[in-house]
């Protein structure tokens, strides 16, 4: 029997549209953010951000996540720029402001996560993010999905990325539901459905933002061109 929903966030809860510019408005917003007076040339900075760092972010099969404010306190001091944790707080919340554009809510997220609850189904979310838990976790607040998810996980808050099955039990035992009892919808055949799968949840890949395509991924019990469809999935399951 269903019990529980849970959810991938970027290309399935929201989308989120990549823009190279918002790279360099990030570090803008950042650098003004610690006011510490003279500060190097942005285009110095981004430049060497993108080739000596921004690799890490896309290497294929990598389950670590990165420690992102402690890479970004690194980028800083290679241009002479100390910060103390007030500073990288203040650095990190500008910079993840700049890119509120990239995040657009999915037009029928809120009345799919309710009619999930109206059915008695818990709800989650699961999600690879390098951002800090305290920002992201605000983002749901103010997309209004954090009052309509029963618990939420990023991979920020666990070191350990999707497929890695720690991100997954972690939300299943918050939740207090077995893997079987479980639902999973995301994009990703690799990160989502093969992590899922290979716990036991049933998958659903959710195909209304992209159709992803992995050669290590794993075929989904469902496909939702929808996100309408992920509760006709839900409502077959729970009866």
């Amino acid at each position: 029997m269903l019990e529980a929903v849970l959810f991938d966030w970027g290309d399935t809860l929201i989308e989120f549209a990549y823009d190279p510019e918002l790279v360099a408005a990030g570090h803008r917003a950042g650098l003004e953010a610690i006011g510490n007076g003279e500060l190097p040339a942005l285009d110095e900075l981004t430049a060497h951000f993108r080739e000596e760092y921004e690799p890490f972010f896309w290497t294929p099969g990598t389950v670590e996540e990165i420690e992102y404010p402690g890479l970004v306190r690194q980028l800083l001091g290679e241009f002479g720029i100390e910060v103390d944790d007030e500073q990288l707080g203040r650095f990190l919340e500008a910079e993840h402001a700049a890119w509120d554009p990239a995040r657009r809510l999915a037009a029928n997220t809120h009345a799919l996560l309710d009619s999930l609850h109206d059915r008695g189904l818990k709800t989650g979310l699961v999600s690879n993010a390098f951002d800090p838990g305290w920002l992201l976790h605000r983002d749901l607040e103010q997309m209004g999905l954090a009052e309509r998810l029963d618990f939420a996980v990023f991979s920020s808050e666990v070191g350990k990325r999707k497929p890695h099955p720690e991100i997954f039990e972690r939300a299943l035992g918050e939740l207090g539901v077995e893997p079987d009892a479980a639902l999973f919808v995301g994009d990703r055949l690799y990160e989502d459905i093969r992590g899922a799968a290979e716990l036991g949840m049933t998958t659903v890949q959710a195909l209304w933002f992209r159709a992803d395509e992995h050669p290590d991924g794993a075929e989904p019990d469902h496909q939702a061109f929808t996100q309408l469809d992920v509760l006709n999935v839900a409502r077959r399951l729970a009866a």
